[in-house]
């Protein structure tokens, strides 16, 4: 995925759905209207994404094995949905209707599933009430780094000990409505972008404001989660 790419995580604040692909004028929407999309899918009440950080981006690969199938695609929203579709079950902005949607082995299939070569990462999931039932990362993640907020490039790798202690506290935040926490002014300030790579080399992004605690996901730090941060961007520093 091109870095410009990833740099546009931060529309997921805001609700909308924008990616770096073609611009296509729809007929029958207002004006014709020019619609873009993420790379989206929707099953089982939980929207998925795919514009996350690819490891084979960086020195890794994914290597995941597919489980039974969850369902199929009824509705590609690309060339036939106007900007103010709403995603339903079955939805996906560039897969085909038909297209098969797979549990990865190994993983919840409300955390990541997988459809034609590619895998999805949870972006929404009205069930879930805290950040550890949005992404139940315990025994699945093999690193966090800090990443660089120009580029995407990974700067700093979180040490063992302080990864364990990034996961233990991330399970007890609360989850907030991220519009509202956008309309707020939560998201201002110094941020810092999180890439977490699981251990099949999956990985997803997570942005973090210093200054209010709070990340894109509408997830409130506390002064655990806070700490740890801190103290490995003060490791990055010091090299």
């Amino acid at each position: 995925m091109k870095k410009g790419c990833r740099i546009l995580l931060l529309v997921f604040v805001l609700g909308f759905l924008v990616s770096c692909n073609n611009n296509v004028r729809i007929s029958g929407c207002p004006n014709g209207e020019i619609v873009e999309w993420l790379d989206a899918l929707m099953i089982n009440d939980v929207k998925y994404q795919h514009d996350f950080p690819d490891s084979y981006d960086e020195q890794g690969s994914i290597s995941i094995e597919k489980g039974e199938e969850l369902g199929k695609v009824t509705f590609m929203m690309d060339e036939h949905a106007c900007s103010d579709h709403r995603m339903e079950n079955g939805d996906a902005t560039y897969l085909p209707k038909g297209t098969s949607i797979y549990e990865v082995n190994g993983y919840p299939s409300s955390f990541i599933v997988a459809a034609e070569d590619k895998v999805y990462v949870v972006d929404e999931n009205k069930e879930a009430k805290t950040a550890g039932e949005l992404y139940p990362l315990d025994g699945l993640v093999k690193n966090i780094y800090i990443e660089s907020t120009e580029d995407g490039s990974r700067l700093h790798t979180f040490s063992y000990k302080s990864k364990e202690q990034f996961i233990q506290a991330w399970y007890q935040l609360e989850l907030d409505n991220p519009y509202g926490l956008h309309v707020t002014d939560k998201f201002d300030g110094e941020r810092i972008f999180l890439e977490i790579e699981l251990n099949n080399g999956v990985s997803f992004r997570q942005l973090y404001w210093m200054d209010s605690n709070t990340f894109h996901n509408g997830a409130i730090g506390d002064d655990e989660i806070k700490k740890v941060i801190v103290s490995e961007l003060e490791k990055m520093e010091e090299k």
